[in-house]
């Protein structure tokens, strides 16, 4: 059925007739008619009555228009109209009697859609027969932290990530309920699911129940396991694949990973925290690999050819200038980490003189030979320290 012709089936229904209730009843006259009708005719009080689902089903429907004062003065207006000699019509539209009902509304200001637009801002584009499904929700996000090692974080990996979400109950499927009692209508909301509640002066708006949090169903006896709430921890275990490249204390999403969504919705995401274990030799400086590289003063003043280790290669050998000072960097071309465009980065060496603890008498003499030839330059090296101090 089209949508047009749902609107023009609900534009004939009498719902003041449905609910036994007058035209001009009061708000209040036809809640209490619904709630009277939808507990002698709720579906999980009659299982297995088919008559009563279907009364259930047309007490909801006649309800949420009239329950509601805008929907319920729009209607009014609409059938005032189709009083007037209109009808159903082919294809969607009404006529009859010298009465085009589509012009009455264009001309009563229902807006430049006519018909289709009163009625669809009337019913909402459809209406859900019977208890109103619940709408579909999506899952929350959850968070969590993977410990990854160093070669791992520049090559990728895919990890076990044991996840826990809140679920439905396995012991009551999430109805709250102890299994094998039966519910009833809430008695707060008496089935409806909403509550009034004032937001002051003459203002009130609808809001969930907080009896039945909107099931319109409680039970006498509760889960034991859940205690009502219908909720549970749930555990699985997800791989959950680390991209190349990632730092350390980066922040990855993974969508669709969260916890899963509630009535059909989808799920949410997960973000995981990676945390990368230190390396005893490398470290790392946005795609570029870092190493420092012990030197002996010798090998700096004379110059020297030395070996680096490169990170899951073989070495390569390091020319080193004589005159060289500590501290200095050398790069080693494409030699560090994979870049997101597979280019990689450099390997940064820096030469660093060691001190050795102890001299055998050998390397002792010869030292303080060469401290005794270098005397006076050893003295001016430290000249400029005090240019300008008194």
């Amino acid at each position: 059925m089209s949508d047009d012709q749902i609107r023009s089936d609900w534009a004939t229904k009498d719902f003041y007739k449905e609910l036994g209730v007058a035209r001009t009843a009061t708000a209040d006259e036809i809640k209490k008619a619904y709630r009277r009708l939808a507990r002698a005719n709720h579906p999980d009080s009659h299982p297995d009555d088919t008559v009563k689902h279907d009364r259930f089903k047309a007490v909801a429907e006649a309800y949420d228009v009239i329950g509601d004062a805008d929907k319920r003065k729009k209607y009014d207006e609409a059938r005032h109209l189709f009083s007037r000699g209109g009808h159903p019509g082919g294809g969607g539209g009404f006529g009859g009697g010298g009465v085009n009902v589509e012009d009455l509304l264009r001309e009563r200001g229902a807006g430049g859609g006519g018909f289709g637009d009163l009625f669809g801002d009337l019913f909402g584009g459809g209406f859900s027969a019977g208890r109103r499904a619940p709408r579909a929700a999506r899952g929350n996000d959850l968070e969590t932290t993977a410990t990854i090692g160093f070669t791992e974080s520049l090559e990728g990996v895919t990890v076990s990530l044991r996840i826990s979400s809140e679920g439905a109950c396995v012991t009551c499927r999430g109805t709250g309920g102890k299994p094998g009692t039966r519910p009833h209508a809430c008695g707060v909301c008496e089935g409806t699911g909403m509550v009034t509640g004032s937001v002051g002066g003459a203002f009130s708006m609808n809001e969930t129940c907080p009896a039945c949090g909107g099931r319109q169903l409680v039970y006498d006896e509760t889960c034991p396991t859940c205690h009502g709430s219908g909720l549970g921890q749930a555990t699985r275990t997800i791989q959950a694949r680390i991209p190349s490249g990632v730092k350390d204390g980066q922040r990855i999403r993974l969508r669709g990973k969260g916890a899963p969504g509630e009535h059909g919705g989808p799920a949410g995401d997960l973000y995981v925290t990676v945390k990368v274990t230190q390396h005893r030799v490398f470290g790392r400086k946005g795609e570029n690999l870092t190493v420092d590289v012990p030197v002996s003063f010798a090998e700096l003043a004379l110059g020297a050819e030395i070996k680096v280790p490169t990170l899951g290669g073989a070495p390569v050998t390091l020319k080193v200038p004589a005159g060289t000072p500590s501290g200095r960097t050398f790069r080693v071309r494409g030699k560090g980490a994979a870049g997101a465009d597979g280019n990689r980065g450099d390997l940064l060496a820096t030469v660093e003189v060691q001190v050795p603890a102890s001299l055998d008498p050998k390397a002792r003499e010869a030292l303080e030979a060469y401290a005794a030839a270098t005397a006076a330059s050893s003295t001016s090296l430290r000249a400029g320290l005090f240019e300008g101090t008194p």
